[in-house]
């Protein structure tokens, strides 16, 4: 009788006859047994949060592109469990469970008419909602041709569509400033007078310098990596719709790791 087989009988007759009698019938040594029962706890462990790790992936349709620390947040919430977010790692990348994202990549274009000062100058920080916004404009090729994507993101932290459709939905005060790169879109006449009518102050990056605009960069890499290069739209159509899915998962599911919770929970937290 294998070893493995022995201790499982006296684990599970423990409770009714002694260890230390059952070790010493079946020949085995009392250390080999407890060694057992600690490697079993781990195991069973391990399969539970396994468990708990897929469950959150099949949640929605976006929840792949789920990495090791937005799980571990999401089964805290969702279970009451805390593990360590390298323990969550190391199962996802034993079980073939880690993120089905690309490595993000970054484009910049524009050419210069009108420029503005720099009033964000990195400071991204926010103290409440519609006080800065930032801004960019993207493109997503399908087989059908380009559609081009305009964001606007409140670094209170959430994501909205244009201009006019932010200002039609917000409420904001007049010091909202709005925050561009240098591209031709944001340095127009018609840029100018589109802010002048709504009372917003411009700010703009400075010249070959992403970084100034990193925030509104950055939503559009996590667009870009966690949909459409996984889900591939071949349509306008396709890219509209996902971008729609993608927008709206965003603002009211996806897990801000700063934050702990979405764009939406964060937004009604504070009010």
């Amino acid at each position: 009788m294998r070893a493995r087989v022995k201790y499982t009988v006296i684990q599970r007759y423990a409770t009714k006859y002694p260890v230390v009698s059952m070790c010493r019938f079946f020949d085995v040594s009392r250390s080999g047994y407890y060694s057992f029962r600690k490697r079993s706890k781990q195991s069973n462990r391990e399969t539970l949060l396994v468990g708990q790790i897929q469950a959150c992936r099949n949640s929605g349709k976006y929840m792949c592109t789920y990495g090791c620390r937005r799980i571990q947040l999401w089964i805290e919430r969702q279970y009451g469990k805390h593990y360590n977010y390298k323990t969550v790692w190391r199962v996802m990348h034993k079980y073939g469970l880690l993120a089905k994202i690309r490595r993000k990549r970054f484009v910049h274009c524009g050419e210069e008419t009108r420029t503005y000062a720099n009033l964000l100058n990195r400071n991204f920080h926010a103290d409440r909602p519609n006080q800065k916004w930032v801004t960019d404009i993207s493109y997503i090729p399908t087989k059908q041709g380009i559609l081009y994507l305009s964001v606007i993101r409140d670094l209170f932290d959430l994501s909205l569509d244009t201009v006019r459709m932010a200002m039609e939905k917000e409420e904001v005060t007049t010091e909202l400033q709005l925050h561009s790169d240098q591209g031709f879109q944001y340095a127009s006449q018609s840029y100018f007078a589109l802010t002048t009518q709504y009372g917003i102050t411009p700010s703009m990056s400075r010249r070959a310098n992403p970084y100034d605009n990193a925030m509104a960069e950055n939503f559009f890499s996590i667009l870009k990596s966690e949909c459409i290069r996984l889900y591939k739209p071949e349509t306008l159509h396709d890219a509209q719709t996902l971008i729609d899915e993608y927008i709206a998962f965003y603002n009211h599911e996806r897990i801000q790791l700063n934050s702990k919770l979405s764009p939406i929970e964060k937004r009604r937290f504070f009010a």
